[in-house]
């Protein structure tokens, strides 16, 4: 059954979700320790991929739309697709890593920040209200709300931290497919766009400016950078949306969803 468009789900599909989701979190904690200053992001998506073997599922990036990888990994300025490579992590930088892997034919997303080596006041600043805007929109997940109620949710609160919010790019519905309706934009007015329902499956995305909203894709046709060169930050979750409001199918079994963590 759809509407507006949007696929709704049985409950039995939560579990599918789950598997796949816990999955992408489990990726994500392993390969924590293994960002720190002089690695590659090239090496990180291979030990990525090599994970994702290893537990029998798929990537579900390598070979969509001709992407090669495992992972985007976007460091710094740039704000997501980052195409991983031969170029060494410095101390203090920030990045996203970003995994996608089906796992019984379900899809789970999810992205998160790490940073290499002392992680700067300023950086550090950004990737708090980033997590937390993130969890701002989530908790704005329930049957009768609005997508425009999360949009709206995150975009006060990053501007309420004279923080931007990037317009180019949203969250999407997912399920037994990657990208799907709805586009979920972190921006928005309450009231407005579809009304969720339980069973409605979808990421949640911000990406999040220290400076303008405004990106440019490079020459290479995926990578997104800010066109004032300030820092970003993103986090991800895959939502479903419950009886009573949701479930967060990407849940870090290790706790380690923050890159602070250890402190």
């Amino acid at each position: 059954m759809t509407r507006d468009g949007i696929r709704i789900h049985d409950p039995a599909d939560f579990a599918g979700m789950h598997a796949a989701g816990k999955l992408a979190a489990e990726i994500l904690d392993e390969i924590a320790p293994q960002v720190f200053p002089g690695q590659s992001t090239a090496e990180l998506d291979r030990l990525i991929e090599a994970h994702v073997t290893r537990a029998g599922a798929t990537s579900a990036t390598i070979g969509y739309k001709g992407y090669k990888h495992a992972s985007c990994i976007s460091v710094n300025h740039v704000v997501c697709h980052g195409i991983p490579g031969d170029k060494k992590l410095k101390d203090g930088d920030i990045l996203n890593i970003d995994v996608t892997v089906i796992v019984d034919g379900w899809f789970g997303d999810s992205s998160r920040m790490y940073v290499a080596g002392k992680l700067p006041r300023k950086a550090e600043r950004l990737i708090q209200i980033t997590h937390d805007a993130l969890m701002v929109g989530i908790e704005a997940v329930k049957p009768g709300n609005t997508f425009g109620d999360i949009g709206h949710a995150i975009q006060t609160f990053v501007e309420g931290h004279r923080m931007s919010v990037v317009r180019d790019f949203c969250g999407h519905g997912l399920g037994r497919v990657f990208h799907a309706p709805p586009n979920v934009l972190h921006y928005g007015r309450p009231g407005t766009a579809s009304v969720l329902e339980e069973g409605m499956f979808f990421t949640i995305e911000p990406m999040v400016n220290l400076g303008r909203p405004e990106t440019k894709v490079l020459a290479d046709d995926w990578t997104a950078v800010t066109r004032d060169k300030s820092l970003s930050a993103q986090f991800e979750h895959s939502i479903g949306v419950t009886a009573n409001g949701f479930e967060i199918f990407t849940l870090s079994p290790a706790g380690k969803f923050h890159p602070t963590y250890e402190t």
